[in-house]
């Protein structure tokens, strides 16, 4: 097919020409059989060209037959197509040069991510430690804002570490800096990082968290860090880089409500009270970055205005019922106004991922409402565990195994 033939390629302005030289001379209309053929299969054999017109000359030695690309440009001969040249069998995946979709690679392609989501207090990092027992190369990373700070522990709610049960955690108290914020572009870039370290070594990387712009920063194919689009300023997309399988942890809000007041109480008595009375700095008191967001810390900063820690040992523990009545109503007043700020983030926390359910997010609803109204029974009466835990395993560990093993397979 190829003999009396030589064939070459001219590249101008994002058009790349092939020239089928045929030896002799052509007359108008003279394109035989096997020129056509000649450049058509090159160009269905390398899958880059498709055909737009062909240029038939009079009395010229050449034909010219032009192609569009398909791909977005190239900028010399030295491009990855033409040095060092594609065997004929290669499919390169490169975008059309008239599409605004960003270039995605099949789902073959990309990492594998098990994201786990849910408002704050629903128990989602027990939901991933429970799946690490039946997926054990499982690594988490976190993905809730507050807690990629080192401290206030108790504050932030941080899964301690002999809940870990030795799952290796990432991003977890990793920020030193407590007095500048870390932006989504920042955290999409440290755990984009992250997840291809722990793929790289074989094993399965976990997102926990409930920071949902931080969540959409790292997934979506396309991020504007300039646009919060979590909070309605634009199109949410459904376009992702990782190939995900997404457990949303749910509970009834009049449930959910009620828990999580009843767990501010459980971290006060766990020396929530006594944390932020060390981390209070009247010289920091008006710098709302970082962790100083968390909450907790501003609730506590008039009340510690007021009774500095420093000035008496009974200023920086708990005041008792019976004490000062004055102290006690300020103590109380900052408790209410942290369960009130604690509600009202869950409330947003599920505005935001029913925005991204909304979007084309495929999430997996686990229904916990069972087991936490099980659990705050517990707190009432003192009965034993067994009870919610058994409903924690059938209703919400089991279908997320299953799940999980059909994304996997």
């Amino acid at each position: 097919m190829f003999e009396n033939f030589d064939l070459c390629c001219i590249l101008s302005d994002n058009i790349v020409t092939f020239l089928v030289v045929r030896y002799g001379q052509t007359t108008e209309g003279d394109c035989s059989p096997p020129i056509g053929s000649v450049v058509r299969e090159i160009a269905v054999r390398l899958r880059l060209f498709r055909p737009q017109k062909l240029i038939k000359t009079h009395n010229q030695p050449l034909t010219f037959f032009s192609m569009k690309p398909i791909f977005s440009s190239f900028h010399s001969l030295h491009s990855p197509l033409f040095h060092p040249p594609l065997p004929l069998h290669r499919r390169p995946r490169w975008p059309r040069m008239d599409s605004s979709t960003p270039h995605q690679d099949s789902g073959e392609n990309k990492a594998k991510l098990i994201v786990i989501m849910g408002a704050t207090g629903t128990g989602k990092s027990r939901l991933s430690i429970d799946l690490s027992s039946h997926f054990p190369h499982s690594q988490i990373i976190n993905s809730d804002k507050m807690q990629l700070y080192k401290g206030l522990d108790i504050t932030t709610n941080k899964i301690p570490i002999h809940e870990r049960k030795g799952v290796p955690h990432f991003l977890l108290g990793e920020f030193d800096s407590i007095d500048a914020d870390v932006a989504p572009s920042q955290f999409r870039s440290a755990a984009g990082l992250t997840i291809a370290n722990i793929v790289s070594r074989g094993n399965l990387p976990f997102l926990v968290g409930g920071s949902n712009s931080f969540i959409h920063a790292l997934l979506v194919e396309t991020f504007d860090p300039e646009v919060d689009v979590l909070a309605g300023l634009g199109s949410v997309s459904h376009v992702l880089r990782y190939d995900c399988c997404f457990l949303w942890v749910d509970v009834a809000w009049s449930v959910l409500r009620d828990y999580l007041c009843k767990r501010v109480d459980e971290m006060l008595d766990s020396g929530m009270f006594e944390e932020l009375a060390q981390f209070y700095d009247p010289d920091r008191e008006s710098v709302r970055v970082g962790l100083r967001k968390a909450i907790g810390v501003p609730e506590f900063d008039g009340y510690f205005r007021k009774y500095p820690p420093w000035e008496s040992e009974e200023n920086g523990v708990v005041p008792e019922e019976g004490c000062d009545p004055v102290r006690r109503e300020a103590y109380e007043e900052a408790v209410r106004e942290i369960k009130d700020n604690t509600c009202r983030l869950a409330k947003s926390q599920i505005g935001k991922i029913l925005r991204l359910i909304g979007a084309g997010w495929d999430l997996r609803r686990l229904d916990a409402t069972a087991t936490f109204g099980a659990v705050m029974r517990k707190k009432k009466s003192s009965s034993s565990d067994l009870e919610w835990r058994d409903i924690w395993e059938r209703e919400v560990v089991e279908p997320s195994v299953k799940i999980v093993k059909r994304f996997l397979e």
